[in-house]
């Protein structure tokens, strides 16, 4: 087998514009994961997958998380939080695969974009199916998990809507970071606010996988599933708000301009 270095690797398929995306970077990738992704981009390389294999493996991972979630238990949810960052692991290889080989593609972001939408809504509908505390079709808090789940999407197409606004419009695929400020002084200090509590980052997967095994501990000390229930209704208040919110801050900034 042939294939790149590591350090060749490390300077095509990870420049520093890479990790230093504020909006598109996630802090563990930053903290830890970029530091371990390029040996197993190297291992791809060296095996002579496509970039979009890996992002499949990255989508099966995400999806295999929520149903692992379901089922009760602290195994299966540490398992759960394992598959979710071994998904954020092959998340980083794929885009440092295709920036080396030069084989980036539409259908490369496609299929990511796939992947983040389905890890997260499985995990949450995953978590309702833990809180309401067997397999089922029907229950409140299946339906939690489920609403949770169609919040959290909606935000983040929310986000993918405003570049096909731009597009449809003939503006520019991008657009400045100072056009991400809300323009409305009381929207400027709600997304202040946001920013230092992040408590919106409970329905993305790598923090939700984690409080799903603080759930899972507390619940087996205290022989219930109080701590799942009231995760899963947390996530579909927090869900809820940031729908709104988030389309209000698109609404008031500059990214539609």
């Amino acid at each position: 087998m042939s294939g790149p270095s590591l350090a060749e690797l490390r300077s095509q398929g990870q420049p520093a514009w890479v990790v230093a995306r504020v909006n598109d970077e996630h802090w563990a990738g930053r903290l830890y994961m970029r530091r371990v992704s390029p040996r197993a981009t190297w291992v791809f390389a060296r095996l002579g997958w496509s970039p979009n294999t890996v992002t499949a493996l990255f989508v099966v991972c995400g999806v295999a998380a929520g149903v692992v979630a379901g089922f009760g238990g602290v195994v299966t949810a540490v398992g759960a939080a394992v598959l979710v960052q071994a998904g954020l692991l092959l998340d980083c290889a794929d885009g440092e695969l295709a920036r080396w080989s030069g084989r980036t593609s539409a259908a490369g972001v496609f299929l990511d974009r796939v992947g983040h939408y389905l890890g997260e809504a499985a995990l949450l509908v995953g978590l309702g199916v833990r809180a309401q505390g067997h397999v089922t079709t029907s229950g409140s808090y299946i339906s939690a998990g489920l609403a949770a789940a169609l919040l959290a999407v909606l935000v983040k197409a929310e986000t993918d809507l405003v570049v096909i606004a731009r597009a449809s419009a003939g503006l520019a695929a991008g657009h400045q970071d100072a056009a991400l400020a809300p323009r409305a002084r009381g929207l400027a200090v709600a997304r202040r606010v946001a920013s230092v509590l992040r408590v919106h980052r409970i329905v993305q997967a790598v923090e939700l996988s984690l409080l799903i095994v603080v759930a899972a501990v507390a619940d087996a000390v205290r022989g219930d599933l109080l701590a799942a229930r009231v995760l899963v209704v947390a996530c579909g208040a927090v869900g809820a708000v940031m729908v709104v919110a988030h389309l209000a801050a698109i609404l008031g900034s500059g990214r539609l301009r």
